[in-house]
């Protein structure tokens, strides 16, 4: 009895992978073992960063709020302790916002938990 092997559906997969390494540098584009080693890796890497934006743009924000309560003689962690005591619910992404397109809604903030 002769071997069964599925030719069509292993040529398709290698059609998706190559298709979708379309536009890389040298042999990573066309030369089927390196294709698909760059398109799991590439994949990871994509999984990975997704998590790192998140802590990147948290300490990007931290900056932002820290320079926006300098001049009001605040720290950032003096401001984000009394903020809590106040029990106003503002997230960080909200408040940096808040620090570098609205200041003057930024300083009632401010003034809020100073007072």
């Amino acid at each position: 009895m002769p071997r069964s092997v599925n030719s069509v559906a292993s040529h398709a997969r290698k059609k998706k992978i190559l298709a979708r390494t379309k536009g890389r540098y040298l042999a990573q584009k066309n030369v089927w073992t390196v294709a698909k080693g760059s398109y799991e890796k590439g994949l990871l890497y994509a999984y990975r960063d997704r998590r790192t934006k998140k802590r990147n743009f948290r300490a990007l924000w931290i900056q932002r709020i820290n320079a926006g309560v300098r001049p009001y003689g605040l720290s950032y962690s003096a401001f984000i302790g009394k903020l809590n005591k106040s029990e106003i619910k503002l997230n960080r992404k909200t408040l940096a916002d808040l620090a570098m397109n609205h200041p003057e809604a930024f300083k009632a903030v401010v003034d809020t938990v100073k007072g």
